[in-house]
């Protein structure tokens, strides 16, 4: 069963930030509580909650570990959890951090009208997935270079997409890192949690 799992929710938050975790190709078994995909985000949310105390921070656990194909089964999850979000945090922005399957699943949301910012990390892509740009909207898309699970020029190509249709889009590759994004760890933390509160505009 999907879940949602708060690092910080303060009663008056001006913001909300929810994180989609990696996953696999085939998979229904159910995640894992502590499996890696979902560790891996959890420096994420930390570093998002102590850079402001006034936006709301939670990780969204899928219900089964894959994308199985035409089920695309963490897409229904994530809509959820922007229905659960919006009702307790009504009009409140949404910034979406995914890693992985997790990036790939942000990109099919953030057509969400709440959805203002979008970090999508180490992002798997495919041809079918929709571009879903927009004036206002703000995305970073970035990749390890040496990534072999998912093919940096995905991220390349997305970025295209979506710049085309007016999004704000910010393309970084790095060099020596790879898929896990374990390498420069502390850079990652840092590198996204500023770019979401600047882009959320909280001031």
């Amino acid at each position: 069963m999907h879940s949602l799992q708060w690092f910080r929710e303060p009663r008056d938050a001006r913001a909300v930030v929810l994180l989609l975790h990696g996953g696999t190709t085939d998979n229904t078994e159910p995640v894992a509580r502590y499996g890696h995909p979902v560790l891996r985000l959890i420096p994420f949310a930390f570093s998002l909650r102590r850079a402001r105390r006034d936006v709301a921070v939670v990780l969204l656990r899928y219900a089964v570990r894959g994308w199985n194909r035409s089920l695309a089964s963490p897409v229904a999850d994530a809509r959820w959890a922007l229905t659960q979000i919006a009702e307790r945090y009504p009009g409140r922005p949404v910034a979406l951090v995914g890693h992985s399957m997790g990036a790939r699943t942000a990109l099919h949301i953030m057509d969400d009208p709440a959805v203002t910012v979008v970090a999508a990390l180490a992002t798997w892509v495919e041809k079918g997935d929709p571009a879903h740009g927009r004036p206002g909207l703000h995305v970073l898309l970035a990749h390890g270079a040496s990534d072999t699970i998912t093919a940096p020029r995905g991220s390349e190509w997305m970025a295209k997409r979506l710049r085309d249709k007016g999004t704000d889009v910010t393309l970084e590759l790095i060099e020596g890192e790879n898929h896990a994004l374990l390498r420069k760890a502390r850079w990652w933390h840092t590198r996204v949690t500023a770019y979401v509160i600047r882009n959320l505009d909280l001031r």
